[in-house]
């Protein structure tokens, strides 16, 4: 596979580039002067609180949302071109199917519908779950309606799968096999996924690529093996109830204080006192930090920040 660590990659190893997009509601900005790279092959977390803009960041790759300013790409190709459309699928929380149709006819809708087709591949999936190709969807149980929207969504083979909270309605055991079934796929076809999710352990699990947004801002980019080990979870003693000054040396991301003792997530810019506990936080921990944090400053791993160039908003 070609590299796509570098910056200076060339466009079709990006299979989402955002240079300063925005989007602008009559409430407010949802997103605002985004920019950043997520590399083909790769499964991305999308993680942010309610109302960070993720929806809209995954509606305006759809082109479901037209942007108030700056650009998308897909696969280097302008996200309103048409010929970006045979390559990204998108599945939404609400999986929204025909509740009338039988699956048979709902593969046979996704026949007519998609020129590139994979039959053999979306009855594989639906098959491998024991779901009656007889059965009519809207008698299906949750876990077999998220197997037939992601029969729907591999037979058509695209080359960018878009997920919008797809599993966030099932128990755990149908999310444990849909999460198999969704990472067998992806990497027997090499298909680059980015999934939104609240799911923290779910996301530990298969994403290798984070994009961290809040307030409609990017707060981290970049592959999770180096995100995370970036920082250092430090405690120890806060005289007089205050963090330590030493604290200041380092980018703090966040700190608590409880009676006489701190704790805090940084990102070290040297040596630290001899007199603080040290550990690797979890990935977990990093992000709750930051999601608790937006005001901290942003962290991109190399390759996954571009510059906007003159399309900051207003």
């Amino acid at each position: 596979m070609a590299d796509t660590s570098t910056p200076n990659g060339t466009p079709g190893n990006w299979a989402l580039e955002a240079r300063g997009l925005s989007k602008r509601y009559f409430g407010g900005w949802a997103l605002r002067d985004c920019s950043f790279r997520i590399p083909t092959g790769r499964i991305c977390g999308l993680v942010g609180p309610n109302g960070a803009g993720k929806s809209t960041l995954l509606g305006l790759a759809t082109r479901q949302v037209q942007p108030t300013a700056g650009e998308l790409r897909i696969f280097g190709v302008p996200v309103d071109d048409p010929a970006v459309m045979p390559r990204f699928a998108f599945l939404g929380q609400e999986k929204p199917l025909f509740k009338r149709f039988t699956v048979a006819d709902t593969l046979r809708m996704g026949a007519e519908l998609n020129p590139g087709w994979d039959a053999a591949a979306a009855e594989r999936i639906v098959r491998s779950g024991h779901v009656p190709l007889h059965a009519k969807t809207g008698d299906l149980s949750g876990g077999q309606r998220t197997r037939v929207a992601f029969a729907l969504a591999f037979g058509k083979r695209p080359d960018l799968l878009l997920l919008d909270e797809p599993m966030a309605d099932l128990d755990p055991l149908a999310r444990d096999e849909m999460s198999t079934l969704l990472m067998a796929e992806a990497v027997e076809r090499g298909t680059t996924v980015v999934m939104s999710s609240h799911l923290l352990t779910e996301l530990e699990d298969m994403c290798d690529y984070l994009l961290v947004v809040a307030e409609g801002r990017v707060r981290m980019a970049g592959d999770t093996d180096a995100l995370v080990p970036a920082h250092t979870l430090v405690r120890g003693v806060a005289p007089d109830g205050s963090p330590p000054a030493g604290l200041d040396l380092h980018t703090v991301i966040e700190t608590r204080v409880q009676g006489r003792q701190f704790q805090a997530l940084i990102r070290p810019k040297g040596p630290l006192p001899d007199d603080w506990e040290s550990a690797e936080p979890s990935l977990e921990e990093v992000l709750l930090a930051h999601l608790r944090s937006p005001d901290a400053p942003s962290l991109y791993t190399q390759g996954a920040r571009v510059e906007a160039e003159g399309t900051q908003a207003a």
